[in-house]
């Protein structure tokens, strides 16, 4: 060992749940509505998702312009975020529905705050391939701990990237809300 360093440990994976969240049509709204209507959408989804991050200890891992990725340690926390902002959304009355993907796995923890693997990339698929008000997630997602979500099963399916079929679920909460 020279210069200082340390000697290299092996490589560290992480349990942790992430959910991307997105805005639908926003671009179209955007190019219709104008430039001002475009910000209030956006500030007033950005106030929803940090108000309700907080409450539920959910760390908001990067602003993607009318969306965000989300991380949670506890998967419960992130999937009563997701649904809860959902509701906000809704309950805003705004102009563009939400989208979301939600999935747990094992991942590489890069420089404290960047995570790599397969859960990262299969909650941006699931959320690309949410329709509006929909949250979907891998099966098994859902935890008999958590008291506010409930899975509709939607079955196997062929995600990008993916070599075997993943079962996807709708993930709402019991009261449909």
């Amino acid at each position: 060992m020279s210069g200082g360093e340390l000697p290299r440990r092996a490589l560290k994976r992480v349990e942790r749940t992430f959910a991307f969240l997105d805005l639908c049509g926003f671009t179209a709204y955007t190019d219709e509505k104008g430039d001002a209507a475009a910000y209030d959408v956006i500030s007033s989804f950005r106030t929803a998702v940090r108000q309700v991050a907080s409450e539920r200890g959910v760390r908001l891992a990067k602003w993607l312009g009318d969306g965000v990725m989300m991380i949670g340690v506890e998967q419960e926390d992130v999937v009563e975020a997701v649904i809860d902002i959902e509701y906000l959304v809704d309950e805003s009355r705004s102009p563009l529905p939400m989208r979301a993907g939600i999935a747990r796995g094992r991942v590489l923890l890069i420089d404290g705050d960047d995570h790599v693997g397969s859960a990262v990339i299969l909650a941006s698929r699931l959320c690309d391939r949410a329709e509006p008000h929909q949250i979907l997630a891998q099966a098994g997602t859902v935890s008999l701990q958590m008291v506010n979500a409930v899975e509709i099963r939607l079955g196997e399916h062929d995600v990008p990237g993916f070599a075997h079929k993943i079962e996807i679920v709708q993930l709402t909460s019991p009261g449909g809300h």
